[in-house]
């Protein structure tokens, strides 16, 4: 099996389309780029496809590299033959290949070892041939100075062929079958814990037990994590009665001299070495499909999050709210650039609310503040009742703003660099405004993790956690594209074709020569060569340029083309650009090229008509209840408004104005069934939800969907 009939198993397209998909990763292509400027030649596929292809690639080499380690340290032991050569040659699974090995695998030495060395290999073949002869007499025959007895003899023999059991790739195919079907999982608290406060949280898991295959994987990662802080442990298990009566079927050859051995052999052969295994690999596979569930869920919640509302180039005053400690508060220009910072005390226990409001409102007049953020942490709701009762003397936007990750950016590297002299509350509150401006610019500054929009991110594979994440920042970053004269550095990073050595000599060259007047100058930045220009110049926005396409997604290998588009219809490209009249006149068929097809040159026309346009929608105020400032404002039936903040695959969280975020489960997002719960809501929506319970003890608040 070649790598394009690997992939296809998977992916249902053309095999040319995925030859040629291969093709273009080998070539350095980068996903946004094919998908984007390459349709015609993958057959239109989309960037989640060929990420998918990308990864069945990497998966395949794995395997050939696998499969050609295995055959070498078999040769190597001078044990090949030609059917286990064919065997392993003709498989593509990893599981199947490891069994395949296993019995060449080098091992700390075994019971079945020290049986050979006692010369017990020919009674165990005896045995194992399931004839007639009388293996009690026949034992006698091979007892010595270390096998005394023939008990002892039998117990030998039934040592190897237990391994000889646990090595034969048949069996444990279809144990893991078995256990695929029928695994259970099984948890009992530990009873010193069983009392422990921060144990209480997973006391539903103190004495749990359901089958494997109908375990959530939310589920499934809060028992593990409840077993990795002591407080339950956690075991995978299948009817040991299936599992003996299974094996008796491959093994067992009829009833003979042999049977009652061979029969204990298969219990200790489970017992021992199969049933440990093989539940460990149960366990695993389904800790990585909760795994991938998982990741799938942050990057679907990191996605929206990165392309929510950005409020644009405004002048906005930034607040990180507290009490004790005062309101941190900072102007930033439209670029997001410190103009000044200070600390109010509006709020118990300093009460100086007449003179945070005097300053408030000088601060909104000498810097000409068009909107103000709020962060939606501790006194979030008092700051924004606070700032609303100021009588300012222009209208001024006021939003709530999400701070996750804020403070985690202020104690990192890039803030340092960003504000060497400002300590973490003043970095704090700029992210806090930055963000209302342009989240995807400020965000991709912070360790996804952080930003905490998902569940169990700490427990998952952090590789492909971090993978995952990465795709999703490059591909929110290039469907936006970034404007190069004033993007930083850790967003130029994720711009196709570019990386992070790249991006810092792209600033380092604006801050040399001054802003990029066109697209070509990209190329007399250091290193930045003629690949790394095909990659990046469609996903760069020049504001202003002299020729209007630089600050649009249309690719520089085609500006001949658009320019023939516009001579055909008599007109300057300038002309040509958002007149829509003359756009829908042009037929694509009619400019095809052996590089550039109908489809690629289809959404040519679209960019043209709205040029530069950024898919995501305008920022938006919401308005919180005005009575409801803290948990004990709530009260079951209330309607409430609220923005989701989270979404899980149990159901989401909806901030409704106060500290602690409610729940709605997924049984309670609409009528009947659901499956997905990003097919319902989505992160940043606005809605109404209807209060069905609250726990101040726990500080728990349950909701329901306004049907």
């Amino acid at each position: 099996m070649n790598n394009i009939q690997y992939i296809s198993k998977s992916v249902a397209t053309a095999t040319m389309n995925i030859q040629k998909t291969v093709q273009l990763l080998q070539e350095d292509c980068t996903i946004p780029f094919i998908s984007r400027y390459r349709k015609d030649t993958t057959g239109n596929l989309d960037e989640v496809q060929i990420e998918t292809i990308a990864k069945l690639q990497k998966e395949y080499e794995a395997i050939v590299k696998r499969k050609e380690a295995i055959l070498k340290a078999i040769m190597e032991q001078g044990a090949m033959t030609e059917t286990l050569f064919a065997k392993i040659d003709k498989s593509f699974d990893l599981q199947e290949l490891e069994d395949f090995y296993l019995p060449f695998k080098k091992k700390k030495k075994t019971k079945a070892d020290v049986a050979r060395e006692n010369g017990l290999e020919p009674l165990a073949k005896i045995i194992m041939s399931q004839g007639k002869e009388d293996v009690a007499f026949l034992s006698t025959k091979y007892l010595n100075e270390t096998v005394r007895n023939e008990e002892a003899a039998l117990q030998g023999a039934r040592d190897i062929i237990a391994e000889w059991i646990n090595e034969n790739s048949h069996v444990r195919k279809q144990l893991r079958r078995l256990y695929e079907r029928k695994a259970t999982i099984t948890t009992k608290v530990v009873k010193t814990k069983k009392d422990d406060e921060a144990a209480q949280k997973f006391n539903q898991y103190f004495d749990w037990s359901e089958p494997l295959t109908k375990a959530p994987s939310h589920r499934l990662m809060a028992m593990l994590r409840a077993e990795n802080e002591g407080f339950i442990k956690f075991k995978i298990e299948v009817d040991p009665e299936d599992a003996y009566a299974l094996i008796d079927q491959l093994v067992l050859k009829g009833q003979n001299a042999s049977t009652s051995q061979v029969q204990l052999a298969i219990e200790d052969s489970y017992k021992r070495l199969l049933h440990p295994a093989i539940s460990n690999e149960a366990l695993q596979e389904a800790k990585t499909k909760a795994d991938a569930n998982s990741i799938q869920v942050f990057a679907n919640n990191l996605g929206q999050l990165l392309l929510a509302p950005p409020l644009g180039e405004k002048r906005i005053l930034a607040i990180d709210p507290g009490f004790r400690s005062g309101c941190k508060v900072v102007c930033l220009d439209q670029k997001g650039d410190l103009l000044y910072n200070e600390t109010i005390y509006p709020h118990a226990p300093q009460n100086e609310t007449a003179m945070a409001m005097k300053k408030i409102k000088s601060m909104v007049n000498a810097y000409q503040i068009d909107a103000i953020s709020i962060g939606n942490g501790t006194a979030s709701r008092e700051t924004e009742f606070f700032i609303k009762k100021i009588a300012l003397d222009k209208p001024v936007q006021v939003f709530i703003v999400s701070e996750a990750g804020a403070s985690v950016y202020s104690a990192s590297k890039t803030a340092r660099e960003e504000f060497p002299d400002y300590d973490v509350t003043v970095r704090g509150s700029v992210s806090i405004g930055r963000r209302l401006s342009d989240p995807l610019a400020e965000l991709v500054k912070i360790d996804p993790k952080a930003i905490g929009v998902g569940q169990y991110q700490h427990d998952v594979d952090q590789n492909k956690l971090k993978e995952e994440l990465d795709h999703t920042v490059i591909r929110c970053v290039n469907s936006v594209g970034v404007n190069i004269n004033t993007a930083s550095k850790h967003l130029l990073r994720y711009v196709s074709g570019i990386g992070e050595k790249l991006a810092e000599n792209i600033v380092n060259y604006r801050s040399e020569n001054g802003a990029f007047e066109n697209r070509k100058q990209l190329k007399k930045v250091p290193r930045l060569g003629e690949k790394a220009y095909q990659q990046a110049a469609a996903f760069i926005r020049i504001l202003n340029a002299k020729n209007p396409l630089d600050n649009s997604a249309v690719h520089p290998e085609a500006y001949g083309i658009v320019e023939k588009m516009a001579k055909d219809l008599k007109l300057s490209v300038n002309d040509l650009i958002s007149n829509k009249e003359k756009t829908a006149l042009i037929k694509p068929e009619n400019y095809v090229t052996a590089d550039i097809g109908v489809l690629t040159l289809q959404d040519i026309i679209k960019e043209l008509e709205k040029p530069g346009l950024d898919p995501r929608k305008a920022a938006t105020v919401f308005e919180f209840d005005p009575n409801v400032k803290t948990i004990k404002d709530v009260k079951p039936g209330m309607l409430l408004p609220g923005i989701v903040n989270n979404i899980t695959n149990f159901g989401c969280f909806v901030d409704i104005g106060v500290k602690e975020s409610g729940l709605v489960h997924i049984s309670q997002l609409k009528e009947g069934f659901v499956s997905d719960v990003n097919q319902v809501v989505k992160l940043h929506q606005q809605l109404t939800v209807k209060v069905t319970e609250v726990d101040e003890d726990r500080k728990r608040i349950q909701l329901t969907m306004v049907f």
